[in-house]
């Protein structure tokens, strides 16, 4: 009998928990964030569906982590996401990180340079088709670092950042 008094009684403390969690400031700088935006895939394997659901059919399972993704609407929970191919629709919001990352597109072997300048020392040349993190887009050049190899390539070369985006 006493337990279930207990458990009452424990409840508005629950409420009141929970009420401040939503409230709280990183709550409510993901539901302001305004759509467009880059993000990309958390886990290893991630599903993208066809509506903003679990009852929704699969349409795609994405088998690598980090890849960029655009988001271009929201819905409790949910993101509708376009990948790099073009392929658009649903995934769990906790599936997609704010860690920004780019791809570098197809074509040919790029290079990555010392410094954001065209004339700078190469350091790595990088495949079509590789992901790295992005830390810094400047005047048409991004900061990566592909696995710790750290350089800069032309943000022409990369899927995951918008032409005149300036990324502090």
């Amino acid at each position: 009998m006493d337990l279930g008094i207990i458990g009452v009684m424990k409840r508005p403390a629950m409420l009141v928990a929970a009420a401040a969690i939503l409230l709280s400031p990183a709550s409510q700088a993901v539901a302001q964030k305004k759509t467009p935006y880059w993000a990309s895939i958390l886990p290893g394997q991630a599903r993208m569906r066809t509506g903003p659901g679990r009852q929704f059919p699969a349409s795609w399972l994405y088998q690598r982590a980090g890849l960029p993704v655009r988001v271009i609407e929201t819905y409790p929970n949910w993101r509708k996401i376009e990948d790099p191919d073009g392929e658009k629709g649903w995934m769990q919001a906790n599936l997609l990180s704010d860690e920004r990352a780019g791809l570098v597109v197809k074509g040919q072997v790029r290079a990555l340079r010392e410094a954001p300048n065209s004339a700078a020392r190469i350091v790595w040349r990088v495949e079509p088709g590789v992901v790295g993190k992005l830390s810094e887009c400047r005047r048409g050049w991004c900061k990566m670092d592909i696995k710790g190899k750290l350089g800069y390539l032309e943000a022409s070369a990369l899927w995951g950042v918008d032409p005149d985006e300036r990324e502090p």
